[in-house]
């Protein structure tokens, strides 16, 4: 069977990092084996969702180079819920519930107060079928449960390892509310086996989800269990759980930040993995991708590396892969001059206005004898890449300086700045003419 993964994001909010690095990992699995993405959205949830969402997750996608081979969408597929529901129905998985959340908040409660583990207790099987007619002629409307199997459930999980589940430890799980509503344990099921999943990888907080979906998918399905794979979370530099400070990390915030698509998805690609992140192209981390590579323990978000990850790929951008991105006028000699020294792209508008626009005046007066020597030594034009050599070496020559006395002053005059690109390649596209008149007000003349 051709492998088939899907990505199920829910349309209530901007994808962050967490739901990046699934996206990514679900990809790479699909293109390394030759198989089939899909983009499926859990939109069932009216109140949160939103369609601006929805097209953010689109956009998303897109801009991170992921492509899908199908589409879905959950709240077009609520007649085949409510089919799969009769189903569970006629054999006795899913049953009828009246209690209130105050009244199952008084029963956990009291669970917990007898040191027990807080697990719904079933009453609702033991109704008769007068008095669920009573509940009802009473105005109430039920929830549905489905009625978890004896005993364990266990899998060999392709990231995790051997993993068993005692159903007895938690709830029979809510599928359908009153409302009618299908909830996502349910959906997901029904979808995964509607949709030939093979594969299903996703973070380890859904490992408990596993295990009760494989029971679903036990009392649904008529065919093989796809595979599963749970990536252990993230956390943030300092070791705490990235999950409660996930806004600072959206791919939105990102991607205003200035960080290329191609940093974030080769540093997700390989983030808990033995391999090191590296500046592939998508194509490349597929050819490379095993999900054997990752480890159990959870991985941490830096954005320190990103960030050098980012450096590494920005300076090996051609000029016609970033000459859209660059301030109008850019040509290759200035994207060649400064893209050895930026960390973002967004940084070139700060080296444009240096090589062509008025900048702050520096005002240098402990170096002004110096400055206006280096003024009337400005060589004549034209100006290349020997025109910095030459011109310090008179400078050094008449001065006597050298090291920082002699390159930093002129650096701060002619650009503003501590640090930045060579100025052997930079000082040709400030000109003379710039270069005058910058070395002029730092000297205070």
């Amino acid at each position: 069977m051709t492998p088939k993964v899907r990505f199920a994001p829910s349309p209530t909010g901007y994808l962050h990092v967490g739901n990046a690095r699934q996206a990514v990992v679900n990809f790479l699995f699909a293109r390394a084996h030759g198989g089939k993405f899909l983009l499926r959205l859990d939109d069932t949830d009216t109140e949160r969702g939103k369609p601006e969402y929805e097209q953010a997750i689109f956009h998303d996608l897109a801009w991170l180079g992921l492509d899908w081979d199908e589409t879905a969408k959950q709240s077009e597929r609520l007649a085949r819920y409510a089919e799969a529901a009769e189903i569970l129905k006629a054999s006795g998985r899913l049953y009828p519930c009246f209690e209130s959340e105050d009244e199952l908040s008084a029963k956990r409660a009291a669970l917990v107060r007898r040191k027990l583990p807080p697990v719904y207790d079933r009453a609702m099987l033991k109704l008769t079928p007068e008095q669920r007619a009573a509940a009802e002629a009473n105005g109430k409307v039920p929830y549905w449960r489905f009625k978890l199997s004896d005993g364990a459930i266990a899998w060999q999980d392709l990231v995790l390892g051997g993993r068993e589940f005692r159903l007895n430890t938690v709830s029979d799980p809510v599928l359908i509310r009153a409302d009618g509503t299908p909830l996502y344990t349910f959906t997901s099921v029904v979808d995964d086996i509607d949709h030939n999943t093979t594969h299903i990888i996703r973070g380890e907080d859904h490992v408990t989800n596993t295990a009760v979906q494989i029971d679903l998918f036990l009392a649904l399905a008529g065919k093989a269990l796809p595979r599963f794979a749970h990536l252990p979370l993230l956390n943030d530099e300092d070791g705490a759980k990235l999950s409660k400070r996930l806004g600072s990390v959206s791919l939105r915030q990102l991607r205003k930040d200035g960080i290329e698509a191609s940093a974030i998805t080769a540093y997700l690609a390989r983030l808990g993995s033995r391999k090191d992140p590296a500046p592939l192209s998508l194509a490349a981390l597929a050819q490379q991708f095993d999900l054997n590579d990752f480890g159990k323990a959870a991985a941490r978000f830096d954005t320190k590396q990103l960030l050098a990850l980012n450096r590494k790929i920005l300076h090996g951008l051609s000029f016609e892969e970033v000459q859209s991105r660059l301030p109008a006028g850019a040509d290759e000699a200035f994207w060649l001059a400064i893209r050895g020294n930026l960390d973002l792209l967004s940084e070139s508008r700060l080296w444009f206005d240096i090589a062509h626009n008025d900048i702050p005046v520096v005002d240098l007066p402990e170096d002004a004898p110096y400055l206006a020597t280096a003024l009337s030594t400005l060589p004549a034009a034209p100006w290349d890449a020997t025109t910095w050599k030459a011109w310090t070496h008179d400078l050094a020559v008449q001065t006597e300086r050298k090291g920082r006395a002699l390159f930093h002053p002129l650096r701060l005059a002619l650009t503003g700045e501590d640090h930045g690109p060579d100025m052997a390649t930079l000082l040709p596209l400030i000109g003379p003419a710039r270069s005058a008149e910058r070395l002029a007000r730092a000297a205070g003349q």
